[in-house]
């Protein structure tokens, strides 16, 4: 009988969404063992959006559950959560599945979780958590949200089976705060594809794009993320604005005229440097491929935690990465970049523009095959499979 395995906290496949979505998109694009059979809970307005009615799909030949949940704020991820697991639980209840792993994204539930997880012991089953980064530091919760995350928190760490951390600084933070419960824990990174864009400079697409945005290739550095202030949009802008480079600043995220926005507006007054665009999000997965390949140098700034899916496509595609210098992304680059603090990037950005080719060469092969050995899907993958069957 193969091994059940129950995916809850994403917002579920096919993956147009984020960080975790990619995650269990290529769990299940690259799957090569027959002993797995995934079940994957999906957000039912999400998969209306895609059109994919009913209950139940099949994507990846994995089993998709739509799970309808209403609009009730931020307390709606929670919700949908819980909803989830219950009907996991159900599911393996009603199949009569051998040893079933209730693997939980994130750790939103954390003050449910004592109840479920007596539930998944009477199946025989076991109940893994990724616990992803340290939520509670992010700006855009409020300090009640942010002692919410921190017990939630605890308590999946009290009740999991097993902590799997894509982060080596994640799995040691857990080791340590949690010593208590001496949760047993285990490192598997996030992955990235390794393969260069299709599209060349005479494609449509990218002369479009590029005409759009009045640049050439080489001529811009890039910022690839979520606008959020813990990806250090403020001191990145700053920096730049302080900067002697010629080059341009493109920021391809989800912007909106939101209040961070108009804070960092006021501010920084960044709209009247010419050299700083915020461009928009870019969903032609191949085009954002060429602008990420043919930038001068990507410049990271997220801090939060967990190994971060823009980072590893950067160091994969780009020839030159600016990272903060936070022990997260020191841990994913090592050596492949070049690293800043948040009182001398504009020096940081004198010190890339005074590179040499060879020096900018070797930064690039540095991280190339820092991706290409340990941060592919298939790898990845790999290592998921032979601890969901053990």
């Amino acid at each position: 009988m193969k091994r059940q395995v129950y995916i809850i906290g994403s917002k579920g496949i096919p993956a147009n969404y984020g960080g975790f979505e990619t995650f269990v998109e290529k769990l299940t694009q690259y799957q090569a063992s027959q002993d797995i059979h995934y079940n994957v809970f999906c957000l039912y307005e999400n998969s209306q959006k895609a059109q994919i009615p009913g209950k139940y799909f099949s994507h990846n030949q994995a089993t998709c559950i739509n799970i309808a949940v209403p609009s009730i704020g931020p307390a709606k991820a929670v919700y949908y959560d819980l909803k989830a697991l219950a009907y996991g639980i159900r599911l393996a209840k009603e199949h009569h599945d051998e040893h079933p792993i209730f693997y939980v994204l994130t750790c939103r539930i954390g003050p449910f979780i004592g109840f479920f997880k007596r539930k998944i012991e009477k199946l025989g089953g076991k109940l893994y958590i990724n616990p992803d980064g340290h939520e509670w530091l992010r700006a855009k919760w409020s300090y009640p949200v942010k002692r919410y995350w921190k017990l939630s928190e605890r308590l999946m760490m009290k009740h999991g089976d097993l902590i799997i951390c894509d982060s080596k600084n994640i799995e040691s933070y857990i080791k340590e705060r949690y010593a208590r419960y001496h949760p047993k824990t285990e490192y598997i990174a996030y992955g990235t594809e390794t393969a260069t864009s299709t599209l060349s400079y005479t494609d449509e697409q990218v002369n479009e794009w590029f005409q759009k945005q009045k640049i050439s290739e080489n001529d811009y550095y890039l910022v690839v993320g979520r606008f959020v202030p813990e990806n250090n949009y403020r001191a990145i802008i700053q920096a730049f604005m302080k900067s002697t480079t010629k080059k341009k600043l493109m920021l391809v995220t989800n912007v909106a005229e939101n209040a961070f926005f108009k804070e960092l507006k006021a501010e920084t007054q960044f709209h009247l440097d010419s050299r700083i665009r915020f461009v928009g999000t870019v969903y032609d997965q191949e085009l954002l491929k060429y602008i990420r390949e043919n930038a001068f140098a990507y410049i990271h700034g997220h801090e939060v935690g967990g190994t971060n899916p823009s980072l590893l496509e950067a160091l994969a595609m780009t020839k030159l990465n600016l990272l903060l210098g936070v022990p997260f992304n020191r841990e994913v680059a090592e050596n492949g970049a070049l690293y800043w603090e948040k009182d001398n990037l504009a020096a940081q950005i004198a010190v890339a523009e005074g590179l040499d080719q060879a020096t900018i060469g070797q930064l690039h092969a540095a991280s190339a095959l820092r991706i290409q050995e340990q941060y592919t899907w298939p790898k990845i993958v790999n290592q998921y499979e032979t601890l969901l069957t053990e």
